[in-house]
């Protein structure tokens, strides 16, 4: 996780609105400007055959748990805060590229009108996909996490708060592309829809396990691009029941339009238990 890949811990986010260009408060959904949760109490001090260990192996696991415990206690707040106003969110992760905007877009022209949908935009950088998003007429907050490889739950917490997403509504939160670090973090989501392209190939599941065991649904996307590529569809989906026995699979083409319609119902089904 980000202990080792060199990622920050959301100190240097920041938030935009695509609509200004304007950088935003950092404020969270109950207007408080959020402070660094404290981490947990450092363990005891080690002995002295664990401490060479810890020299020469260094400390990662201990480290990554307080980041890990820190970060689910403020996703928790999240969840309950969504759930006092009866909102979904849906975090959308995948890898670069596998069409995340793409669906977001066709998803939002087709069910906006209906529905009161607010998007999270998760970038390293850029607005382009945020403006994307805008172009639907959508509201649209932009995080550019800078050098971090995911969004926390506190970057949520304040994209929310600029957000203000309406009661009943629904938020779609577009995760930085990357299939390993947004599989660690809560966010407060009701559901991780994890995003695979058939152009990746068909043992994704199997290679990032962790992002498919915390999926709820996994979409294969790109149906249009079967005829040219070396894709087994069957053995996609039964590597991903392996690690997850209980996700759901749908198959579509969010540029062509096939299996749309199941994507839609199943949203629509997710809103009714809200």
């Amino acid at each position: 996780m980000c202990t080792t890949c060199g990622c920050s811990t959301g100190a240097h986010a920041t938030l935009t609105d695509p609509a200004t260009g304007r950088i935003l408060h950092l404020e969270r959904p109950d207007g408080q400007v959020p402070r660094q949760e404290p981490a947990d109490p450092s363990p005891a001090p080690p002995s002295a055959p664990a401490e060479r260990h810890a020299r020469a192996h260094g400390t990662t696991v201990p480290l990554e748990q307080a980041v890990l415990a820190a970060n689910d206690r403020l996703a928790e707040r999240n969840r309950r805060w969504l759930a006092t106003r009866h909102i979904l969110a849906l975090n959308l992760v995948s890898s670069p590229g596998a069409g995340k905007t793409t669906l977001l877009e066709r998803t939002l022209r087709e069910l906006g009108d209906g529905l009161p949908i607010g998007v999270v935009e998760g970038d390293q950088e850029t607005l382009f996909d945020s403006e994307r998003i805008r172009a639907t007429g959508c509201r649209a907050v932009q995080v550019n996490t800078g050098t971090g490889c995911h969004l926390d739950a506190e970057m949520l917490a304040r994209a929310l708060g600029q957000l203000n997403p309406p009661r009943h509504s629904l938020v779609m939160i577009e995760n930085v592309g990357n299939l390993v670090c947004p599989a660690l973090f809560d966010l407060g989501e009701a559901a991780k829809v994890a995003i695979l392209s058939v152009t990746e190939g068909a043992d994704k599941p199997l290679k990032y396990p962790h992002m498919f065991r915390a999926a709820r649904l996994m979409i294969l996307n790109k149906l249009d691009l079967l005829p040219y590529v070396d894709f087994d569809v069957a053995a996609c989906i039964a590597y991903a029941r392996r690690v997850n026995p209980d996700i759901d699979v749908l198959s579509l083409s969010a540029t062509r339009g096939d299996g749309l319609a199941a994507w839609y119902r199943w949203l629509q089904a997710r809103l009714a238990r809200v």
